[in-house]
């Protein structure tokens, strides 16, 4: 068995490809890589990341504080804005509003909605009993789609 060690692999051109045996499994250029998924069909890696998420416990007021974040990635703060609602702000903007967002309350009883307050910066989010009453309650959200 051998073992190949290296700091930098620099391709031939501005588009290379990563080849084992016969199968190429990484190709990459410019701001794009993707990785050999199932069949023959590639996987782009930044298309296919979560570029934010976080998990939270809302207060049990509403006083427009800040709410400290359970843990988190690419969020600067959750703020309380209401009742049952907080707005999730992002350390890097997104490349525009229309990306995906995924959110889910703490329990089984539980749930979350996205309240339709969407920008590029934040994203405002409700937490209720699937009775619908609203609840201070923990949440949790993913966000997926392109950063600025």
């Amino acid at each position: 068995m051998s073992t190949l060690a290296v700091d930098t692999i620099t391709g031939k051109s501005t588009s290379t490809n990563l080849t084992i045996g016969s199968t190429p499994v990484v190709s990459a250029s410019a701001n794009s890589l993707t990785i050999r998924g199932e069949g023959t069909e590639h996987t782009s890696i930044q298309q296919g990341l979560i570029k934010a998420w976080v998990m939270y416990a809302a207060p049990s007021t509403s006083n427009g504080e800040n709410i400290t974040a359970g843990d988190s990635h690419n969020v600067s703060t959750v703020v309380d804005n209401g009742n049952g609602q907080v707005m999730i702000n992002v350390d890097n903007n997104m490349a525009s509003a229309n990306y995906v967002l995924h959110v889910t309350g703490h329990t089984q009883t539980m749930g979350c909605l996205d309240t339709g307050t969407q920008t590029s910066a934040q994203v405002r989010m409700e937490t209720y009993f699937h009775d619908g009453n609203i609840t201070n309650s923990m949440g949790m959200a993913s966000i997926a789609g392109d950063l600025a």
